[in-house]
């Protein structure tokens, strides 16, 4: 029996050591390291507070970018637009009507007033000829000359005014009033400009393609200002965490190709290092691992190449190695 046992004892002896030779020249086995994926959320908040009027996804919905995602109340933001509105279509108005000068029928009246400045005239000419020719014959006075003289000169006086003003009434308005009105347009289109911004501020969008991660306030609810409604999470925001001990840092480098490897991702991810932890920390309880409890290692991200064929969801075990 002694003998049978140390036969036994012998061959377990050599099989070790053939175990120890073939590791010895076969080269080192294959080192992993554990980590978790990690999201980096969009939490979309607007600026200013008010009452949540519609939420238009859910907790686990996808949504494209400029997807609408909630809105607040926007009664005062609403009418401060329309007012802004019609402030410019005012402004429009006045500068399009100090381009065209009067309006017909005002045109007209002058024309008219012309006309009996002209039959005006007329008759004051002919009332100065016969003054003169009474004068002449002594059966008139001067006195009398003259005032047929004055109402001559104010009758032509008041055909030129009128010329005048039926000139002026087919002109546009002067350049500094044309640039007075547009000036008033522009700070009308400004002001309808700054209200539309405040109204676009009362409603969010998606800023990009991504999963509805959590809502936080449900329709009915007043929302403070700058806090988060919906959290998103895109694909390309999903990254890894993992750990390796201080023994091993030297062996991993900021841009170094890894493979990740986890439960549905096939043969694994390809990603890149993106950041190497410059302290030590105690391995995260959410990392089980046996032989590195209780042990100092860095953290290190990376990222992965293609973010479309990375299924992993945050929170879901990953391990790690350099390929």
């Amino acid at each position: 029996m002694k003998k049978h046992l140390n036969k036994i004892l012998s061959g377990l002896a050599l099989a070790a050591i053939a175990i120890f030779t073939y590791t010895l020249y076969s080269g080192e086995p294959e080192v992993r390291w554990f980590g978790y994926a990690e999201g980096e959320y969009l939490r979309v908040a607007l600026p200013e507070g008010g009452t949540l009027i519609s939420l238009s996804v859910a907790r686990g919905d996808w949504v494209k970018s400029g997807d609408p995602l909630f809105a607040l109340e926007s009664v005062a933001e609403q009418a401060a637009a329309a007012e802004a509105e019609a402030a410019l279509e005012q402004a429009r108005f006045f500068r399009d009507n100090l381009l065209k000068g009067l309006r017909d029928s005002e045109i007209d009246a002058l024309l008219s007033q012309k006309e009996q400045a002209g039959a005006e005239l007329e008759l004051a000419a002919i009332t100065l000829e016969r003054q003169k020719n009474l004068l002449l014959s002594d059966n008139t006075s001067k006195q009398a000359v003259d005032q047929a003289e004055a109402v001559f000169e104010r009758a032509r006086g008041r055909v030129d005014e009128l010329e005048a003003m039926l000139v002026t009434a087919q002109l546009p308005a002067r350049v500094d009033q044309v640039a007075a009105a547009n000036a008033g347009i522009r700070q009308a289109e400004a002001s309808l400009d700054k209200a539309r911004f405040v109204l676009s501020k009362r409603r969010a969008g998606a800023p990009a393609d991504a999963l509805v991660f959590e809502t936080f306030f449900r329709a009915g609810e007043f929302i403070p200002k700058g806090q988060a409604v919906v959290s998103l999470l895109p694909p390309e925001n999903v990254k890894i965490r993992f750990f390796i001990p201080e023994a091993s840092l030297a062996s991993v480098s900021y841009g170094d190709p890894v493979l990740m490897l986890c439960d549905g991702c096939g043969p694994g991810v390809a990603g890149t290092i993106s950041y190497i932890s410059p302290e030590a920390e105690f391995t995260p309880p959410v990392i089980y691992s046996a032989e590195a409890r209780q042990k100092l290692v860095f953290m290190i991200e990376a990222w992965p190449d293609d973010p479309a064929g990375f299924p992993l969801k945050p929170g879901q075990p990953v391990e790690v190695i350099l390929p």
